[in-house]
């Protein structure tokens, strides 16, 4: 290696992934899941996740960079990968627009609807069509069988590959030479040979094999967008990813895989964020960089010099001020092609061949503004010229040639719906050089190796490579787009693993992955199907399943969620207790007060809309209170806006038909914001033992000791939800009384600020210890367990977690006080959140998330 900072040190893993697409984390996740292997993933851009990932623009607009649609059923494979935790919107039944010189066609989900439309479109060749379409499942099947002879060993490939060809003949086919031989009309020809784009090679060099499988069936059942976005998928994999203990490492350029006596002895990798160089020792490397790329790695990139050049692409990414649904569109992909013989399309100048326009957020509930995305498959030849200069340094012709392509795809628009380029807000076009750079592909190529018939014949064209301990993942070891690269992955996996590892593993992946543990809180997108105005300043928000008619999770009264608000570019999360009834089967309600110059409140009364989709997990929180309870009197005490739970706990207790005493005492400070009124006094009805006081306190003050002296007792159970002061105040009044601390049950509000403050606070003491040379503190316990190391800026809890020291915890974020611990020496930072009395506070107790050492502690519990 030249350049740079020399080799400076040696690491070992067992296996080293490189490329971060979903093949190769899905490479990745088999082999360490099924082999228990250590696995290191490296990925040469900033961003993980290859093709799924997303980039922002003008503050507002989210672009997919790969993945447009995909089958309307996640699948075995995609299901695996997600655990079952892929959300899907689909698309419009008729999901493909095709428009052809003098005539349009739409392609609709299922292939039985597809076939019929044909005959009513060709009934002269209504008979043709069926054998066709019978043609087609033969010349999938060989794909399949082509590609898994592909993944055996050398020698089964050779004997292999030549019976293949001869059972399967119209897999090798050229797709052109198919529906010549199948049908006379040219325009019927057209519409078969039509979305080639889906895996990148035109007409006439593509093996019908891998037209039959994409376009005639992947898409065949419907279609769908990931509610989300792409990014979503992406996200989730890496989550599931980390709980295997993959090491995921981005702007990790590998310069090379080092070979030693034809077997892999590691890769020399670079740090392209420090300049830093160093080797990974490793005997095995799955590369998911494709073929091309990883056939340089080992120095043999001249053995594919017979494969067909691959094609690059241009894409304009559009940003639009108003809803493309105002020009009657609703989801559905627009095809443009300029010609019958799709041969000649191929050949026009860039702009004017055929292009594909997609409208994914019109497809995507939970997007906020409106894009489209324009990909034309083009010659990569097209930035000959401009190629090998620096990005920031491209003359203006390359500019030009940008500005112009850009103008002929905005007009290819405006001649289909007039007045659409005065929506459009923001435009910016990739190119071949783009991916280059962003995809790390050999001259930009879109969809990795072409797919021709001298693919399928190549023995350099799938998981298996010539140097042991070397393979290859995604898209080259199997098909085009995001599912196939997870496909090559998983061949890619099937090789790298034992033998008596796979039987498990093709188990899991039929099973669609790890079902989520119901103890645990469910993640993912729900429908705003409801906003209610309850008073000036606080909302009642309903959210709903996006497809199904009951709730994807139960929770107990006084639980609450934690919601991703998307106020910026990357959403902020923040917490809203649940004030609906935990019976209620169908949809779940949170009730949020607006606080002045709060961004997550702001956003949810200012702009949120009902059909937008907002990511939600929980439920979380241990301030509940279930149907049952033994105590003699349920106090529950509320100030302002903190009635939110308490109001669900009243919801369970009428659904449970709850006899026994229930005091209620709410606590506002006018009159207008009084919440829930009608609704309380609508459950007297159902609660026959509910006593409840409602309290203004700029008339009558604050709830002290006489408000309270009647209702409580040593078994009386309270649940206290209020400002910080508040609570402070009523669990000193309360344990007074009598009350034992255990019976009190707190839980505060959390504001996005409060968070920032914490991170403002960590930062700072990070940074004062690093000036002081100190790298940790030391936290002892009482009762025996081991001290444990904390680094500055980090707080207890998150220390004890790291060390498995075993703290009680819930939440992490202060609201529920279950992280109660006694300091007993030593300087810290910390917020209380109004959990402990002041006799509490005086005695040490503090919440471990919240406690922030300056200096070494010594903690009980």
């Amino acid at each position: 290696m030249t350049g740079g900072l020399p080799m400076v040190s040696d690491e070992e893993a067992d296996v080293v992934v490189i490329g971060s697409g979903m093949g190769g984390l899905a490479a990745a996740r088999t082999i360490a899941q099924f082999g228990g292997k250590r696995v290191l993933v490296l990925e040469q851009h900033y961003t993980l996740g290859g093709m799924t990932h997303e980039f922002s623009r003008a503050g507002r607009y989210r672009f997919g960079t790969g993945l447009h649609y995909m089958s309307a059923s996640a699948g075995p494979f995609l299901g695996f990968m997600t655990d079952g935790r892929a959300q899907l919107s689909p698309l419009p039944d008729e999901y493909d627009a095709l428009h052809f010189p003098g005539f349009d066609f739409a392609v609709p989900a299922t292939k039985e609807r597809f076939r019929e439309r044909l005959k009513e479109r060709f009934p002269a060749e209504a008979d043709a069509i069926d054998r066709f379409f019978r043609t087609t499942r033969w010349a999938m099947a060989g794909l399949t069988a082509r590609n898994v002879f592909a993944s055996f060993p050398a020698g089964v490939r050779k004997a292999g590959a030549p019976i293949v060809e001869r059972l399967f003949p119209s897999t090798f086919r050229s797709l052109r030479d198919q529906v010549s031989r199948s049908f006379h009309d040219p325009r019927l020809r057209a519409v078969l040979a039509a979305r080639w784009g889906l895996y990148g090679t035109p007409p006439a060099s593509s093996a019908f094999g891998y037209h039959a499988a994409v376009p005639l069936t992947f898409f065949m059942e419907g279609t769908a967008h990931p509610v989300g976005g792409p990014q979503e998928l992406n996200r989730v994999v890496l989550e599931i990813l980390q709980r295997y203990g993959v090491v995921l490492r981005s702007r990790q350029r590998v310069h090379e895989v080092v070979v030693e006596g034809g077997k892999v002895a590691g890769v020399d990798v670079e740090d392209t964020a420090t300049g830093r160089r160093y080797r990974v020792r490793t005997d095995t490397v799955v590369s998911a960089a494709g073929v091309r790329n990883t056939y340089a790695l080992i120095g043999k990139g001249h053995e594919l010099a017979e494969l067909p050049e691959e094609r690059s692409a241009v894409m304009l990414f559009l940003g639009l001020d108003r809803s493309p649904a105002e020009f009657g569109l609703r989801g559905e992909n627009h095809w443009f092609m300029p010609d019958l013989d799709e041969h000649e399309g191929v050949h026009r100048p860039p702009g004017e061949g055929t292009l594909y326009v997609s409208f994914a957020s019109l497809n995507n509930p939970a997007a906020r503004f409106h894009t489209v995305e324009l990909l034309e498959l083009v010659d990569p030849k097209v930035v000959d010229q401009w190629r090998g200069t620096p990005e920031n340094e491209r003359p203006d012709s390359y500019r030009k040639f940008k500005d112009e392509l850009t103008g002929r795809l905005i007009a290819r628009l405006e001649e289909r719906w007039p007045g659409f380029r005065e929506t459009i807000a923001f435009a910016e076009l990739a190119t071949p050089l783009s991916f280059e750079t962003y995809q790390h592909s050999v001259r930009g190529s879109f969809y990795g190796l072409a797919a021709t018939p001298q693919r399928l014949r190549s023995a350099r064209a799938g998981c298996r490579t010539p140097v042991q301990g070397l393979f290859v993942a995604g898209q080259d070891a199997w098909g085009s787009g995001v599912v196939g690269a997870l496909a090559g992955g998983l061949m890619a996996a099937n090789a790298v693993l034992k033998p008596r590892q796979l039987g498990p593993m093709w188990q899991a992946i039929r099973s669609g992955g790890v079902a989520r543990d119901p103890a645990t809180p469910w993640e993912g997108y729900l429908r705003v199907a409801g906003i209610e105005v309850l008073t000036p300043t606080v909302r009642r928000i309903r959210f709903e399943p996006l497809d199904a008619d009951t709730m994807p999770f139960a929770f107990a009264a006084g639980q609450y969620l934690k919601v991703d608000l998307p106020v910026a570019i990357e959403p902020i999360e923040r917490s809203y207790s649940i004030c609906s009834s935990p019976g209620e089967s169908g949809f779940v309600e949170i009730a949020v007060k607006h606080e002045p110059d709060g961004l997550g409140s702001g956003f949810l009364h200012e702009e949120l809309e009902v059909g937008l989709a907002l990511r939600v997990s929980g439920p979380h929180g241990e301030f509940t209170w279930n149907p049952g309870s033994e105590a003699d009197t349920l106090l529950l005490i509320a100030g302002g806006v903190g009635i939110t739970p308490l109001m669900s706990v009243l919801l369970a207790a009428a659904d449970a038909g709850h006899t026994g005493r229930i005091v209620l005492l709410a606590s506002y400070r006018t009159e207008d914001e009084v919440v829930f009124g009608p609704e309380i006094e609508a459950l007297r009805s159902r609660l026959p033992g509910l006593e409840m006081s409602i309290f203004v306190t700029e008339r009558e003050g604050r709830i002290g000791l006489d408000e309270l002296r009647s209702h409580v007792g040593p078994t009386t159970r309270v649940h206290l939800c209020g400002p910080a002061t508040m609570m402070q105040d009523l669990i000193g009044r309360l344990t007074e009384l009598g009350v034992p601390r255990e019976a009190i049950h707190t839980e505060a509000f959390v504001s996005g600020r409060s968070k920032e403050t914490r991170r403002e606070k960590a930062h700072a003491i990070a940074v004062a210890a690093a000036a002081a040379g100190v790298t940790e503190f030391m936290i002892g316990t009482v009762g025996g367990t081991p001290a444990f190391p904390c680094s500055p800026g980090q707080s207890v809890l998150d220390a004890a977690n790291a060390v498995g020291v075993a703290l009680p915890q819930s939440c992490g974020e202060g609201a529920c006080g279950t992280c109660r611990v006694r300091v007993l020496s030593g300087a810290y930072e910390t917020d209380d959140r109004g959990m402990f009395s002041a006799d509490e506070l005086a005695a040490g107790w503090r919440l471990a998330c919240q406690t922030l050492p300056t200096e070494d502690l010594v903690i009980d519990q």
